[in-house]
């Protein structure tokens, strides 16, 4: 148990002494409920234009656990307090960061910001009260080749992200690779949306809007050919191949990690491939504990399910390897690994010996093993897994 001091700071050039905030700084569970760290209203900034130090109750949360925060920026003049902040900035940090002095990022525009002009009107001409206002804004970081800003099938779209983000976390919808080959970013952020709707909600608002994220340890940069991909975003029926919110997070993680291969095309099959090794890591820097594993490159046999299902039966993060050809809308006749997918339930055998496992892939969750199939062809097609404590 301990108190933490938590602060952030703000980047303006109004008096420091004219300017109020609101501080709410939060974690929500995977049920959808806040955890309140700091809410405090209306508060005075200090010189440096960092909020005071607020405290903590006497919490056991380590100092691992991220947290968003939302600031609401006001001025004071003579008369009244007026709000500057047409809706409160948020942004993720851990409790560290926060407790250390370190929430805020060294680019500007990535922080609270509240700016006034210094500079003096004037007239463009001497003729006509006609004004000149240069108003400066930056590029959207995700632009597709095929359908650029003001394309009706542009898939990055603002009302078009925000609604699939919504979608998101009220749980209508869940990460699907769809026709690319990015399995192992859709386990990931499976987990995530499901153990922590805010941390996944606050990625993908801050790849969509900045390029790039940070979820604890784990730094997303997509390159450049990644946040402008090539290729048919749709195929011959009008439907999407890939959602651009997912391409957004889905190839933007695996970009992150390829030093040789950039994913900029939705044909980038060899570049979205993804090893246990490099899935680990993404869990780990998240703030996952790895408790089990007994993957490989062979089956791994009965005592392998045995394993895992007394794991997810406790609750715990179960997400195995498999030959995509042991699910219903594979065509696959291979025995080799390629696929990943999280489990949901428990592996279980009917009175006709047929398998069953309800599980996370493609953007379902659902029963997917193929009808009136035997143990011995999932065995066939098993790799084993990785056990992760759920985020909190």
């Amino acid at each position: 148990m301990a108190i933490h001091p938590l602060s952030t700071r703000i980047n303006s050039n109004a008096p420091a002494e004219s300017l109020l905030y609101d501080l709410c700084i939060y974690k929500m569970d995977s049920k959808g409920n806040k955890h309140t760290f700091v809410d405090v209203k209306q508060q005075q900034i200090q010189g440096n234009y960092e909020t005071q130090k607020h405290f903590t109750e006497n919490i056991s949360d380590p100092l691992s656990t991220i947290c968003i925060m939302e600031v609401t920026l006001y001025q004071k003049t003579m008369l009244h307090t007026h709000c500057v902040s047409p809706v409160p900035f948020t942004r993720m940090y851990t409790l560290e960061e926060f407790s250390s002095g370190k929430a805020f990022s060294p680019l500007k525009r990535e922080n609270p910001c509240y700016f006034i002009s210094q500079g003096t009107t004037k007239l463009s001409s001497s003729g006509k009260n006609i004004l000149s206002v240069q108003i400066s804004s930056h590029e959207r970081p995700f632009i597709a080749e095929q359908y650029p800003v003001g394309d009706p099938l542009d898939p990055f779209e603002k009302s078009i992200i925000e609604g699939q983000i919504k979608n998101r976390f009220n749980q209508v919808t869940f990460p699907d690779q769809n026709a690319s080959s990015l399995c192992g970013p859709a386990a990931f952020f499976y987990c995530l949306q499901q153990d922590r709707p805010d941390v996944y909600v606050q990625a993908a608002q801050d790849l969509w809007q900045y390029g790039k994220t940070k979820i604890g340890e784990l730094e997303i940069t997509p390159g450049d050919g990644c946040r402008h991909p090539s290729g048919d975003f749709y195929d011959g029926y009008g439907r999407q191949k890939i959602t651009g919110l997912d391409w957004i997070m889905l190839a933007g993680l695996r970009d992150s990690e390829n030093s040789a291969l950039s994913f900029d095309t939705l044909d980038s099959p060899i570049a979205g491939i993804t090893m246990w090794q490099t899935l680990t890591e993404w869990f780990e820097k998240t703030g996952y504990e790895k408790v089990f594993s007994n993957i490989g490159v062979t089956q791994t046999g009965i005592q392998g399910i045995r394993e895992l299902n007394d794991y997810v039966g406790k609750g715990y993060k179960v997400v195995t390897l498999i030959n995509d050809g042991l699910l219903k809308n594979s065509h696959s006749t291979l025995t080799v690994p390629s696929h990943w997918i999280v489990w949901d339930e428990s592996v279980t055998q009917d009175s006709y010996n047929n398998v069953h496992l309800k599980l996370f892939s493609w953007g379902d969750v659902s029963d997917q093993i193929k009808p009136r199939k035997d143990m011995s062809f999932f065995i066939n097609r098993f790799f084993g897994g990785l056990v992760f404590k759920p985020l909190k």
